[in-house]
Formats: C-alpha cells, sequence, structure tokens
C-alpha cells in the first residue's frame, strides 16, 4: 500500500493470525474516500482466500473512528450516477464484511457517524471505547442515512434505529450496548486488552467450525424459522462430518484439549 504516511490504510499481522486494518485518515476523521473504501475492498478480498487469517480487526488512527463518507469529496462530484456508484460500492464493502469468512471486529475510539457507524453495524462484532459514540447524522445536512439505515435497522430495534435517523442524536457507548449495536463498551486503555480477548477465545476454537458457522448465521436471518431450521440442520450435519468435530467431541469425553486441523491454502 505505499509509504505508511500516505497510506489510507495500514495492515498488521500477528501471530495468532489476527490482521488489523486501520483507516489512516486522522485529519479527515477517516472519512470513507473513495480511496479508502478501495483501499480496504481489496484488502477483504484478499484475506477471504488466505487460510492463514483467522480474525480481522477494523481499526483507526487519529480522534475518530470514521466520521462516514467524504463530504467534500462528494460536493465536488454533483452527479447522480457518481453517488448511485459510490453508494453501491460502500454497500458492496459492508456486505463484504459480512460474507467474509473470517469474524471482523470493529475497534472504536471517538465517534462513529454516518457510514462510519454503518460500518461498525456491519462488523460481526465491535467493542468500543467507553468515551466513544455513535450517529446515522446525514439528516443534520438534509441527506437521510438510507444506506446506513439498512445496516443499523438489523442490529438495533426499528424505534430507536429511526429516533437516530430521523434526529442525527448521538447515543454514547453504554446506550449503544443496551441497543445491540456494540458488544463491549471498556475505559479507553482497557480498549486493545478487550479486542485481543475477543480475538484469542476465537483463534482458540476450530477455524472449519467459525467459517461454517458465521456464514450460516447470516444466511439463515434472511429466512423463514421453518426454512431456517432445515437449512441450519443440513449445515450442522455437514459441520459433524468434518474431522475438527470428531476431534472436538472425542477431545470433551477425554478430557483432553482439541488439537484443531489447521486450514490448508
Amino acid at each position: 500500500m505505499g509509504d505508511e504516511e500516505s497510506a489510507v490504510l495500514l495492515r498488521s499481522d500477528d501471530e495468532r493470525g489476527v490482521v488489523t486494518l486501520t483507516l489512516n485518515r486522522p485529519d479527515q476523521f477517516n472519512s470513507l474516500s473513495e480511496e479508502l473504501l478501495e483501499s480496504l475492498q481489496e484488502q477483504l478480498n484478499g484475506l477471504a482466500t488466505d487460510p492463514a487469517v483467522r480474525v480481522v480487526v477494523l481499526a483507526a488512527n487519529g480522534r475518530a473512528f470514521c466520521a462516514g463518507h467524504d463530504l467534500k469529496q462528494m460536493r465536488a462530484n454533483p452527479e447522480e450516477a457518481y453517488y448511485q456508484n459510490l453508494f453501491s460500492r460502500c454497500g458492496k464493502l459492508m456486505q463484504t464484511i459480512m460474507q467474509q469468512p473470517q469474524p471482523v471486529i470493529a475497534r472504536v475510539h471517538g465517534i462513529a457517524t454516518a457510514a462510519g457507524c454503518q460500518l461498525v453495524a456491519s462488523c460481526d462484532l465491535a467493542v468500543a471505547a467507553d468515551s466513544a459514540r455513535f450517529a446515522v447524522s446525514g439528516i443534520n445536512v438534509g441527506l437521510f442515512c438510507s444506506t446506513p439505515s439498512v445496516a443499523l435497522a438489523r442490529n438495533v430495534g426499528r424505534k430507536r434505529a429511526l429516533e437516530m435517523l430521523l434526529t442525527g442524536e448521538f447515543i454514547d457507548a453504554a446506550q449503544a450496548v443496551r441497543e445491540g449495536l456494540i458488544n463491549h463498551a471498556v475505559p479507553a486503555e482497557e480498549l486493545d486488552a478487550a479486542v485481543a480477548r475477543l480475538c484469542d477465545a476465537i483463534c482458540a476454537k476450530s477455524a472449519a467450525a467459525i467459517r461454517t458457522g458465521k456464514e450460516m448465521f447470516y444466511q439463515q436471518l434472511e429466512m423463514g424459522v421453518a426454512q431456517a431450521y432445515q437449512f441450519a440442520g443440513g449445515v450442522m450435519a455437514c459441520n459433524m462430518m468434518h474431522e475438527d468435530a470428531a476431534e472436538g467431541i472425542d477431545a470433551f469425553m477425554q478430557k483432553r484439549k482439541p488439537v484443531w486441523k489447521v486450514p490448508e491454502g
């Protein structure tokens, strides 16, 4: 991605298989420019096919997690076709996060507004500093946050989502936990440790079961109850035939730690 000082997205890998992608437009509050959207999409596409990657963490440099779309860039291109393409690309990125075979965790500090709040809602898990704040604030500039509403409404209740969308008002991290937008709110100095605990817990599990389960989870959400049970039962039966399931059950009965199969490339 070139020189780190000029790169809009930074990447770091650790020995556990955790990849951290860090939004790196601190002076612009990490707003989602075309370049940043493209970099995120490219990185996630590449990580999806890497069996060594177990978890992806989305983090950010500077005072904010993400302030949404780059409004200056948007106003510099006042054409409907441009906006259609921009929002289509953003929607594709959010769906890519959901379809990513690895769990994606948002590490949030500062503010997450508009498409930045959408980014948090699209991640599988989210941990925030207790000082973080969240809003879908497009309405304040005459723009209803239509695309962020898709992810928001799939995380929080309808009335809460609409109140946020219609007023543009912020909610704090504690309320975001209560509403289901994020998993945990912790003191800022404990944020990295809280994210690490989630990563450790996931990395200790069967990679095959994690990937199978995430894909199943999102697919069944779009189904009726009867269809969802039929689908989930079939997935679980296939999961039972995987050698990790046999190893895990045997290890449980033998009171030992399981040895999971290393994913192949």
